[in-house]
């Protein structure tokens, strides 16, 4: 019997907006190697984690890449950035609290590197004791569109994925919500809402999820 016992959450894009700031901390990046890259170079690789985030844009311009030193020295700039300047969306405490008083168990899904979620998480003041789980790109061999991220993240619940709701922002995340047998809430933070079709329902943002997301 299906019904809804747990709640994924991706990290950015759904609890924060961050994109800015992992973009231009990539930029700069770059700019201290001698590449001068676009905002619009990260767009095709947006929820699939810093490496092809970071690796992808490298590879269009077939420029060296050293993913741990350059994925390292981007988080250095990206924590610069974001210290005092980041604030969770709209809608995510407000969220939160209505799965806690349906007493659903809550994990973050992230593509996101441990460090960049711990970042995240202390500038936007949410609580990881919050979450049963916290899982991240590093805890997986394969990130997004790959669903290791969800299905790993439903064990470490206890629960069975067809028993969760995975809550998105990318298209890459929707089809890994997917593939894990999810049911997902997709938010038109990153993209339109055409682009997020294979979503069982869609939103602005967590302050427009729709009752029926957590009423089945």
């Amino acid at each position: 019997m299906l019904m809804l016992q747990g709640i994924l959450f991706d990290m950015d894009g759904v609890l924060v907006d961050s994109e800015l700031f992992i973009c231009q901390a990539g930029i700069q990046m770059f700019k201290e190697k001698g590449l001068s890259v676009k905002e619009s170079d990260f767009k095709p690789f947006t929820g699939m984690g810093e490496n092809k985030y970071l690796g992808g844009v490298a590879e269009k311009y077939n420029f060296p890449f050293d993913v741990e030193r350059d994925k390292a020295r981007a988080y250095e700039i990206y924590k610069t950035l974001v210290s005092g300047n980041l604030q969770a969306l709209n809608g995510v405490f407000d969220f939160i609290e209505r799965c806690r008083q349906k007493n659903l168990r809550l994990a973050i899904a992230s593509s996101a590197d441990e460090v960049k979620v711990k970042i995240n998480l202390q500038e936007i003041g949410l609580q990881a004791e919050w979450f049963g789980a916290i899982i991240h790109g590093n805890s997986v061999e394969k990130r997004k569109p790959h669903p290791d991220v969800f299905l790993k993240a439903a064990e470490a619940l206890d629960l069975e994925p067809n028993n969760c709701l995975v809550i998105e922002d990318a298209v890459s995340g929707v089809e890994a919500a997917k593939t894990a047998g999810c049911k997902c809430l997709a938010l038109m933070t990153s993209f339109p809402g055409e682009k997020l079709h294979k979503a069982d329902w869609i939103a602005k943002d967590l302050g427009y999820a729709p009752e029926e997301c957590l009423d089945w």
